[in-house]
């Protein structure tokens, strides 16, 4: 009998899975409102993040809260209405990041980044899309003279992970970037990230391979999703598919679909801007960098130089607030000769949990229902590995990590 499975969702996580599982001789249909890659997976900086090994609520959290609660900081923009209509969430958030969880989740996320980049370059191989991987690191970069000892702690702090890095001088950083204006002191080069130049394009390419190995794709909002004698039944649109699995994969909207099953996974989103400048005539960077102090990415693309802002703390669909990414827009062309902007502002959203880490796994009480989302900023990166978690617990194989941090089951009852 042909094992089957259906996997909602078709960004960077949910194509992951879908391969993972075909690799291993299921019959995949995977389910989304929109062409593959075209959510959170294609507006983020294209990093592939071997250094995000630091959950975002980490003990350092405390101590920059006054500087963002007035929503001054470019980094955060926290919609106060919308906080209180989950104020425990907001609490949870907080109450995990105390300094006792700290190392465990290090550890949980270093297991999935560690093998970001050799996976990807597999993966872009078989596709036929290596040209769009850059393995050329990425670049922090400081405003101010305390950007050195900053620098140093992280690279002292990665070293101790055995990931590599230098740290660069104002000469170091036009060395390496010299087409940077000279307004940053201090900065640290990430030797094992890599980037893409297009990552919407990356997961369509990895999703046509799924095609070409006999995988089905469905472009169809998901309507309901119902547990039945052989599995599970999915309506979407005007189809109605069965599959003895199904892995939710939709990101942000994951907490929709499973809500109807009674089930609340705890998930909440963060929103993200971005905006794509043409350089001036002969500037160019090779790698993205990241201005601290102004909290923004600025990553070489397909399209020009893509400008992300911070994160937005607002609800899911409300409309779009572009103070950050205005700031963003406005420091980074006091960073780099940028033309001014005149094209369209994209904007995504994030599915994030109490804990910074993703959920991998079953969920209690569904047999054959596995979750695969919550991943922040770093679900480009992992959505190989993920798949490979979720499609070794599928077949009751010993999986590649230990999976133990991200089951669902911690948040699930």
């Amino acid at each position: 009998m042909t094992r089957s499975a259906i996997v909602l969702g078709a960004g960077m996580v949910g194509v992951s899975c879908a391969l993972a599982l075909q690799k291993r001789g299921f019959a995949v249909t995977l389910i989304d409102r929109r062409e593959p890659g075209r959510e959170t997976s294609y507006g983020n900086a294209g990093v592939l993040a071997r250094s995000s090994i630091v959950p975002l609520n980490n003990p350092g959290l405390f101590a920059k809260l006054t500087s963002y609660l007035g929503n001054r900081h470019p980094a955060l923009n926290l919609n106060w209405k919308r906080a209180l209509t989950r104020p425990g969430w907001l609490l949870r958030f907080l109450w995990e990041a105390r300094p006792s969880q700290a190392a465990a989740r290090v550890a949980a996320l270093e297991s999935l980044t560690s093998s970001t980049v050799e996976r990807h370059r597999v993966l872009m191989a078989e596709a036929g899309v290596p040209h769009r991987l850059r393995e050329t690191g990425t670049l922090k970069l400081w405003r101010t003279e305390a950007g050195h000892a900053a620098a140093q702690a992280e690279h002292d702090f990665l070293a101790a992970h055995g990931i590599a890095s230098q740290v660069l001088d104002r000469q170091g950083i036009s060395g390496v970037e010299p087409a940077l204006n000279p307004i940053f002191p201090a900065g640290l080069l990430c030797l094992e990230n890599a980037s893409v130049d297009s990552p919407g394009a990356v997961t369509q390419a990895y999703a046509e391979l799924f095609v070409q190995r006999g995988g089905r794709i469905e472009q169809a909002q998901v309507e309901s999703l119902t547990r039945i004698e052989a599995g599970w039944r999915v309506q979407a649109g005007a189809g109605v598919f069965q599959a003895q699995n199904v892995v939710v994969a939709l990101g942000p909207w994951s907490m929709d679909l499973l809500a109807r099953l009674g089930i609340d996974a705890k998930l909440d989103v963060e929103r993200g801007y971005h905006r794509h400048l043409q350089a001036e005539a002969g500037a160019r960077l090779s790698r993205p960098v990241y201005d601290v102090d102004a909290a923004y990415f600025m990553a070489p693309m397909e399209q020009g130089y893509r400008i992300t802002s911070g994160v937005d703390l607002s609800h899911r669909d409300a409309p779009d607030n572009h103070r950050q990414i205005d700031q963003a827009t406005a420091s980074a062309r006091e960073a780099f000769p940028l033309a001014p902007f005149s094209g369209e502002t994209w904007r995504g959203a994030r599915p994030t949990l109490p804990d910074s880490l993703p959920m991998i796994g079953a969920v209690p009480r569904h047999p054959g229902l596995w979750l695969a989302f919550g991943h922040q900023h770093i679900g480009f990166s992992t959505g190989p590995i993920t798949g490979e978690i979720v499609a070794a617990l599928v077949c009751r194989e010993a999986p590649p990590v230990d999976p133990t941090p991200f089951a669902p089951g911690r948040y699930i009852a």
